[in-house]
């Protein structure tokens, strides 16, 4: 599949099925999401593998729709207020990379924001310095929605002189 048609087929995935996805494919996506572009290679992204007593103190109302691995992600500040906001971006891109390399294999995700509360942060342990980007649901879909409609972008682009 091309790049392009991973991207535009990619959807966050609200119901998985219940087959395991190998902690060696996750490694592996996790590897090529390294790959993402962070000023000063200064790779701020950590990777928690949520267990089962984590994710039920967690207590997400859906319960990540039952995806059989959760992920918590997170970005380390940096040593000033800019640094910290690129680490924050860096990040995003590692996510996005994992989700299409993830993708690319028939595995979808579920991204929550629920980890950047203050009783979450807690029960994944997160350091101070750290912000959680979010925590994922990773599994193989039960089904795939339909895409939503998005702008064009030609609406978004804006031409300077």
């Amino acid at each position: 599949m091309s790049i392009l048609n991973i991207i535009n087929s990619r959807r966050t995935i609200k119901n998985f099925k219940a087959d395991p996805v190998e902690m060696e494919q996750i490694s592996k996506w996790l590897q090529a999401a390294a790959m993402a572009p962070n000023h000063k290679m200064t790779e701020p992204w950590e990777v928690y593998v949520v267990g089962p007593e984590t994710r039920e103190k967690l207590n997400h109302k859906t319960n990540f729709f039952n995806a059989p691995v959760v992920l918590a992600i997170l970005s380390k500040h940096g040593a000033t207020e800019i640094e910290t906001e690129e680490n924050l971006i860096a990040t995003a891109c590692f996510v996005q990379n994992f989700n299409l390399a993830a993708w690319e294999e028939g595995v979808g995700t579920f991204w929550s924001s629920m980890g950047g509360a203050a009783r979450n942060r807690e029960i994944l342990g997160v350091p101070e310095g750290y912000d959680v980007v979010g925590v994922f649901g990773v599994g193989y879909p039960e089904e795939i929605n339909q895409p939503k409609e998005r702008t064009p972008i030609q609406e978004k682009i804006k031409h300077l002189s």
